[in-house]
């Protein structure tokens, strides 16, 4: 009689066999016969919570019920991603070991920081880019501010802190971009994650923050005070809340949208970079994906390997001129 393993390697083997034969994944069979045959580890460089974490979870499920091995997401926070990336990238190239991170990590940090435990062009390659959407940009409760224009003018009498969820993250960027063209005295306040910064936002130890609508909701009833949102297009959780580019703000980032990048160590197969591409589209389109971009207010959903790495070499040389431009360093 088969043991439980048989079982379930056979049902691994049956479920990359139906994948391949699918023709979402042309060679997947023929190039990697045995993958995936063990658990995979998908490692997020903070803590739990916040939308990073929440994608991370969404794939890995996803994963699991499609080629039926276990995968785990392990949370590294610390370093400003710095711990976590560095396990993957100096992991086998061998489809067991991903990186869900801010766009801004695997982006700006190669300008941000001097010198990294890794290289950012050549030990990590892209599999897909979840988007962000708009993100919330918030105000204190204390703050009088309506508007970004009145927080402007707000920052510029007095010293107001920005509270950012990681270094060199859009937050940071921008209340540094804010300083050198309007004038301000914005000082940024790095958090390991959303959930700690906005929680001191609704406590008026920072008066402003910019992160995923969800997060931002968990703390909008506390007197937190939505003032705008990044990007291009409103929120479609807070439509009646005007883009900073619809405020008349023309500092370049603030229309910009970055994502959360799921990277493998580069010399992964061709044939499983692929398969986990189409495990980041597919879950997207689960019940549970689509409450997750509706509850963090996204429209917009990844796309496939080609069109990630178009995107990749398209947008990657805008933010790091931007990081360039602003002088920031991080080390």
């Amino acid at each position: 009689m088969p043991s439980s393993t048989d079982f379930s390697r056979r049902r691994t083997l049956q479920g990359v066999a139906a994948f391949a034969a699918s023709g979402l994944v042309p060679g997947l069979q023929a190039q990697t016969a045995r993958w995936p045959d063990r658990p995979l580890r998908v490692v997020v460089p903070f803590p739990p919570g916040g939308l990073t974490d929440a994608y991370a979870r969404l794939f890995a499920d996803q994963f699991s019920q499609t080629l039926g091995q276990p995968a785990m997401v392990d949370n590294k926070p610390g370093g400003g991603a710095i711990i976590g990336i560095s396990q993957v990238a100096k992991a086998p190239a061998d489809g067991y070991t991903l990186l869900v991170s801010t766009s801004g990590t695997v982006w700006q940090n190669r300008v941000l920081y001097g010198k990294l435990p890794y290289n950012l062009d050549t030990d990590l390659t892209p599999v897909a880019l979840f988007p962000s959407g708009p993100l919330a940009v918030a105000v204190a409760p204390d703050v009088p501010a309506r508007n970004m224009r009145e927080f402007i003018a707000y920052a510029r009498e007095r010293q107001v802190n920005m509270a950012s969820y990681a270094p060199g993250s859009y937050p940071h960027m921008v209340a540094d971009q804010l300083n050198r063209h309007s004038g301000t005295r914005i000082q940024t306040i790095q958090y390991k994650g959303e959930s700690p910064m906005w929680i001191d936002v609704a406590g008026n130890a920072t008066q402003i923050g910019i992160g995923s609508y969800q997060a931002f909701a968990t703390v909008q009833g506390r007197g937190v005070r939505p003032i705008g949102v990044t990007g291009r297009y409103r929120s479609p959780k807070m439509p009646d809340v005007p883009t900073l580019v619809e405020q008349g703000i023309d500092t370049p980032l603030v229309g910009l949208e970055g994502g959360l990048a799921l990277m493998a160590p580069s010399g992964t197969p061709e044939a499983v970079l692929l398969a986990l591409n189409k495990v980041a589209l597919a879950c997207v389109e689960t019940e549970r994906g689509s409450k997750l971009r509706e509850n963090f207010g996204i429209p917009n959903k990844p796309k496939n390997l080609a069109g990630t790495r178009k995107d990749w070499d398209t947008e990657v040389p805008v933010w790091i001129k931007l990081a360039v431009e602003l002088g920031i360093k991080l080390d």
